[in-house]
């Protein structure tokens, strides 16, 4: 059995959950969320917590425990505190701006590269090099700050690019001299 599946998924106190069969849909304070889970797995509703159980002892049920378990918890993670990334620009004039919904990033092309922001999703800029890309999805969430990233991804000689906060890049020598 999942250790992660057989904890329950603990409701906060402005979160309100319906339940349709495989579909789960959550409200809260910061908006609503709905997936469809896959088969395998049956979700209740206890008092104040979700509880996921596998509907068989097959392997595919086994798998999608653990899985289940965690895409309802962080759907009601989202709709109740929400996700953020924060991304670093590196390089020397290479910066970003939010133009309305669009990302604007000049990271050393001869263009801008422009990013538009989907449906539940804010860019928001900080001294011209952080960026902070949040959403109540964090799926979405990190689907798009990776598409921010690859952008221009951190090289490992001199660390240029933008990167996670946080992120570790691995430097290399440069060319060693002629001996």
């Amino acid at each position: 059995m999942s250790r992660i599946g057989k904890n329950p998924v603990l409701l906060p106190d402005k979160v309100s959950v319906s339940l349709d069969g495989l579909t789960v849909t959550v409200k809260g304070p910061k908006g609503e969320l709905q997936r469809t889970l896959p088969d395998g797995v049956t979700v209740t509703q206890d008092n104040n917590s979700i509880v996921v159980a596998p509907t068989s002892n097959k392997r595919t049920s086994r798998e999608r425990h653990g899985l289940c378990r965690t895409l309802v918890a962080n759907m009601v993670e989202g709709v109740s505190n929400g996700f953020s990334k924060n991304l670093e620009i590196v390089g020397v004039g290479s910066r970003a701006q939010v133009k309305g919904k669009t990302l604007v990033v000049s990271a050393g092309y001869s263009h801008p590269v422009e990013m538009e922001a989907p449906e539940g999703i804010t860019f928001k800029v900080e001294n011209n090099t952080k960026v902070t890309v949040s959403g109540i999805d964090k799926e979405l969430v990190g689907n798009e700050a990776a598409k921010v990233r690859a952008i221009r991804p951190p090289e490992p000689y001199k660390g240029k690019g933008i990167k996670y906060e946080g992120e570790r890049i691995l430097r290399k020598a440069g060319k060693s001299g002629k001996k």
